[in-house]
């Protein structure tokens, strides 16, 4: 017998969707002077993302994704956003800094889904 691993497991067909928005600081993280950095994924985007990805996301409704922005990419997830009916996709630091760009920036997010 081959040495291979074998699956029976259907391969998962990625889905890209690109999303636009202005990156944001949120609230608290700003009176402590630190930063956690978000873009909001809503609209028809959102409902596309969440289509796409039934099945798949956790008990808490995150869903894994590969993030571009600009040539930078890393993997994260979307959060629900229970304000927007959407996601948010955390910015870490290290992408802001590469791509320079903070809190206000217009942002352009390839995401992998």
């Amino acid at each position: 017998m081959d040495a291979a691993k074998r699956t029976d497991a259907p391969a998962m067909e990625v889905e890209s969707f690109t999303v636009t928005g202005t990156l944001w600081l949120w609230q608290a993280a700003e009176a402590q002077g630190g930063g956690w950095h978000f873009l909001t994924v809503d609209g028809p985007v959102a409902a596309e993302i969440r289509y796409a990805a039934l099945g798949r996301a956790n008990r808490f409704g995150a869903i894994k994704v590969a993030a571009t922005i600009g040539g930078t990419t890393w993997r994260t997830s979307l959060f629900p956003h229970k304000e927007s009916g959407g996601f948010l996709l955390p910015v870490k630091a290290d992408v802001r800094r590469r791509e320079v760009v903070a809190a206000g920036s217009a942002v352009v997010a390839e995401l992998r889904v």
